[in-house]
């Protein structure tokens, strides 16, 4: 248990917590929407520091980010929590969970950071649940990180605050955002959040120089609208044409097992769509390299080739190899960081 950062003390001991935008008003004993923030005579408490519920070596394809060192490990990890509440989370057993179901040993924030290092990844993904709500054990990890030379990324659904993305600017070196719906799908799908601070936080990374992609999953009758989703990509290519987009194919899951399958012919349709705005498109879960690999936007050559975890990788350094067309993304260690081993 620590002391967290981003709250304020209001009347007879309530606090605001100010890590995510639903800035929840918390009660003495009771805690937040996340299930992880307690107030606890006045101050304001993160119940999971140092007890990561699950911790793997994963591709970095899967976060997923395809821009950044591709091909390469990372290890990811995350504790019980979530501030969102989507009827279809494939990771529901932990996002809506209490700390008290899952009792787990301490892990302080410099073996997590050297267990990357050791094991020859690239960093840390804080992924898995949401890293806004552990913000602090991500945090402490984070520096732990970027002083051992290697880079941080957060898999988020962007409902964080601008106090705590100003924060995370120190240590953060990419994000993946889910972009899920409209107006009306977060207020019934994922329960009483805004589109809005998700998008005003996509242009906000973006701003601070954070590498970006972006996700989004299509849920027949939910969020599969052809209008919507090109406003959403139109949204994106206003930022830049640059952002790579993740259309990802929904499968029954949690709350909406009823719900069959996104149709390949909606993936397809979509991703050609995309492609008329966006320079990088891809899909996911649907294994096919076509709809995997990067190709230069200029002269069309394939230069990343991906088949599921498997990529090779045919950049000339960050140059498509047939038109010298400069690809956007990080596939260069910066001049001066230590190998990705120990």
């Amino acid at each position: 248990m620590k002391e967290a950062d981003f709250y304020e003390v209001l009347e007879d001991k309530k606090v605001r917590c100010n890590a995510c935008e639903r800035r929840c008003i918390i009660l003495p004993g009771r805690r937040g929407a996340c299930r992880i923030r307690e107030n606890r005579d006045g101050k304001l408490y993160l119940l999971t520091y140092g007890h990561p519920v699950s911790v793997n070596i994963d591709p970095i394809e899967k976060k997923p980010l395809f821009h950044f060192f591709p091909g390469t490990d990372i290890l990811s990890y995350s504790t019980v929590g979530c501030n969102f509440f989507c009827k279809y989370c494939q990771n529901w057993e932990i996002s809506q969970a209490n700390p008290e179901d899952y009792p787990t040993p301490y892990v302080p924030p410099e073996h997590m950071a050297y267990s990357a290092l050791r094991y020859g990844t690239i960093g840390v993904a804080h992924t898995y649940t949401e890293p806004t709500v552990y913000y602090e054990y991500a945090r402490d990890i984070g520096l732990e990180v970027k002083r051992l030379g290697l880079y941080n990324v957060f898999v988020s659904n962007g409902y964080f605050t601008l106090e705590l993305l100003d924060d995370a600017v120190r240590f953060l070196d990419a994000i993946n955002i889910d972009l899920k719906g409209d107006e009306k799908f977060y207020r019934e799908v994922v329960i009483g959040a805004d589109v809005n601070v998700v998008k005003r936080n996509i242009k906000e990374v973006y701003r601070r120089g954070i590498h970006l992609e972006v996700t989004m999953l299509i849920i027949p009758g939910y969020n599969d609208d052809p209008e919507l989703f090109m406003e959403n990509v139109r949204f994106l290519a206003e930022i830049s044409r640059d952002i790579p987009l993740h259309i990802s194919r929904f499968f029954p899951h949690y709350k909406m097992k009823d719900v069959p399958p996104t149709p390949v012919e909606t993936l397809v349709r979509f991703y050609n769509m995309a492609r008329e705005e966006l320079n990088y498109v891809y899909v996911g879960n649907l294994p096919d390299p076509k709809y995997e690999t990067t190709y230069c936007p200029n002269c069309g050559e394939p230069v990343i080739i991906r088949h599921g975890y498997s990529v090779e990788n045919r950049l000339d350094g960050d140059r498509c190899p047939a038109c010298g067309y400069k690809i956007a993304g990080v596939f260069k260690k910066e001049e001066g960081v230590k190998e990705f081993t120990l």
